[in-house]
């Protein structure tokens, strides 16, 4: 970790220990063990040495020596010295053997070990490759010898210097065995390999796989697991880090601990380097998605809280971006007088339910004294334009193009008046366009926003005009017209998926029918339950519904457990790099029920 984490570049053992202690790479108990060992094996070798002046670090086989010993180190005598020596001994191998223990490579040891090096190698005839691969473990081996050959015509393979051939051959072997063991043992090993060929010419992290069982086992089990982390990975090998240590790859952190830890990424960093700072929130939410993912995987969360944790990664992300783009503007022009400014997330981001690989929709909104008053600063500008631009760098540290890609594509059509809008709108100015100017499929979307970053006066004034604007009577009659209007023009830009194939997001009875249904209800009742005005998540939205018996339990039962569904075979397809399409047949009852519940309120 000290190619990103400066603050280990530190030659003490014992202070690097409690560094990572204090970063949460290593538990207290662990770093605690890990110093006591080290100080007493360090204390035994001074003792050793100063007898005689030797320079030994073997114990000594004669009753003398042993007592000798014993007796500068405290002890009454060898036996009990001995005792605490193994005591320190077996916690360090056990520390030892929880980061690079890896039972999945061990099976591919022995005459095993030399078959898949010779295989590799080309050292036997093709005939005998397939006659090995088929005994260890490959059903169908034509596709993994492709796979291996490909490899070897790669580009990348071919400038290896010596160093990285011999990594490689040290290293391909125990993939091939560690891929056998797979369900998916063909497609495991082309993933694999094909990630070996993307970092090929960084042969540091081919040593990292070779010579760290543990990091090796759980890459061969993601790329088993999961094509799309296997291209993040590819794109993205620093993340080969989070590797080492399985109990942090499978638990991600919750709200709290994120923003901690990018905290500390961030402070790490020169003030106003924004290059490295942008590169620390890239790799920060890489590292992270890729723990939840994991965890995903590994059936270590429940659906919903893998939304939660997308989305508390993205909110962690959007509050230091913010943060760096008002120190970075302020510096420059000074403070706004009266200021404030906050971003709301509508959309995904907004219910709680961010995906995998999904975009933020976003809205800007500030206040300010007087928007034309010019800025305290050496190079002032006038408030209003002082907002604009802190919204451009924003969009700009989320979506510029970086060593580590982009942080996050982001939407801003919602904004009022959408793409032909200002960037960036005053408070006033939002409140006006949604009471007077906002059309209703705007509002349906202002169901799912909430602010997530920025001044809490701000944000305390959106809640307000989103109460407003939600809580107004309507006239059902037309709100139902609207509602299937747009849910109609939406179906007319939809490219069906083909017969027998239904398209989870867009499909009749789909997610987009249960989420109108969910809009339409706060729409249409709010006035009379304020309670549906406090989640802006579908799932408990439709609790609330079925509080105010505007559906009966049964049917908040069928959506919910219908949204769930679906939305989990949509994280299980992201995952896959798969469109979100089902066959037909699988989810027609759930189809049917939303449908039935669709032309009940919306088609009286």
């Amino acid at each position: 970790r000290g190619g990103r984490q400066p603050m280990l570049r530190e030659r003490r053992i014992q202070r690097v220990l409690n560094l990572l202690g204090d970063a949460n790479y290593l538990p207290d108990y662990v770093v605690r063990e890990l110093q006591e060992a080290y100080v007493f094996l360090r204390t035994s070798e001074h003792r050793l040495q100063e007898f005689a002046d030797q320079q030994t670090h073997t114990l000594p086989a004669d009753a003398l020596g042993r007592l000798r010993l014993a007796y500068a180190m405290q002890f009454d005598g060898w036996p009990s010295y001995e005792a605490a020596l193994r005591k320190h001994m077996q916690h360090v191998h056990n520390h030892f053997e929880q980061v690079f223990a890896a039972p999945q490579t061990e099976s591919a040891s022995g005459d095993a070990a030399l078959e898949l090096t010779a295989v590799w190698n080309d050292m036997i005839s093709n005939d005998t490759r397939i006659q090995v691969l088929t005994r260890l473990w490959y059903s169908a081996p034509d596709a993994p010898l492709e796979s291996l050959s490909q490899l070897r015509r790669s580009s990348a393979f071919r400038a290896l210097g010596s160093t990285g051939q011999q990594r490689m051959d040290q290293l391909i072997p125990l993939i091939l065995g560690a891929a056998g063991h797979t369900s998916n043992a063909a497609e495991t090993l082309q993933r694999s390999l094909r990630l070996i060929e993307a970092i090929a010419r960084r042969t540091a992290y081919l040593a990292l796989l070779a010579e760290n069982p543990m990091a090796l086992s759980q890459l061969v089990k993601l790329c088993s697991a999961s094509a799309w982390i296997a291209e993040l990975l590819s794109r993205h090998p620093v993340l080969l880090d989070e590797l080492l240590d399985p109990r942090s790859l499978y638990t991600p952190p919750d709200a709290t601990m994120l923003r901690a830890e990018l905290t500390q990424r961030l402070t790490a960093i020169a003030p106003g380097d924004l290059e490295q700072q942008m590169e620390a929130l890239r790799q920060f939410k890489q590292a992270n998605v890729l723990r939840v993912a994991a965890a995903d995987i590994a059936d270590a969360l429940p659906l919903m809280v893998v939304s939660d944790h997308l989305s508390w990664i993205a909110e962690a992300v959007i509050a230091a971006a913010l943060d760096l783009a008002w120190h970075e503007l302020t510096t420059r022009h000074g403070v706004p007088s009266g200021h404030g400014f906050a971003v709301v997330a509508y959309g995904k981001l907004g219910g709680l339910e961010l995906g995998y690989g999904s975009d933020l929709d976003l809205v800007f909104l500030y206040t300010a004294a007087d928007p034309e008053q010019p800025t305290p600063g050496s190079k002032p500008i006038a408030s209003a334009v002082f907002f604009t631009r802190l919204a451009q760098r924003l969009v700009h540290i989320f979506t510029a193009h970086t060593p580590s890609g982009v942080l996050y594509e982001v939407d801003l059509r919602l904004r009022p008046s959408g793409a032909s809008g200002l960037l960036v709108s005053s408070v006033e100015a939002y409140a006006e366009y949604q009471s007077s100017e906002a059309w209703t499929w705007e509002h349906q979307a202002l169901v799912r926003a909430r602010p997530v970053a920025g001044d809490a006066a701000v944000a305390q004034r959106f809640a307000a005009i989103r109460h407003e604007v939600l809580a107004r009577p309507r006239a059902l009659a037309q709100l139902r017209s609207e509602v299937r209007a747009m849910r109609e023009k939406m179906r007319a830009t939809f490219t069906s998926p083909g017969p027998g194939k239904f398209d989870l997001k867009q499909g009749h009875g789909g997610i987009v029918d249960i989420e109108f249904l969910v809009q339409f209800g706060v729409l249409a009742w709010a006035h009379e339950y304020p309670a549906l005005l406090k989640f802006t998540d579908n799932i408990r939205l439709l609790d609330e519904l079925g509080k105010a018996n505007k559906l009966g339990a049964d049917e908040v039962q069928l959506l919910c457990d219908a949204y769930r569904s679906y939305r989990a075979r949509q994280h299980k397809a992201a995952l896959q790099n798969v469109p979100a399409l089902a066959d037909a047949d699988r989810y027609a009852p759930s189809r049917a029920a939303v449908i039935a519940i669709w032309q009940k309120l919306l088609e009286p």
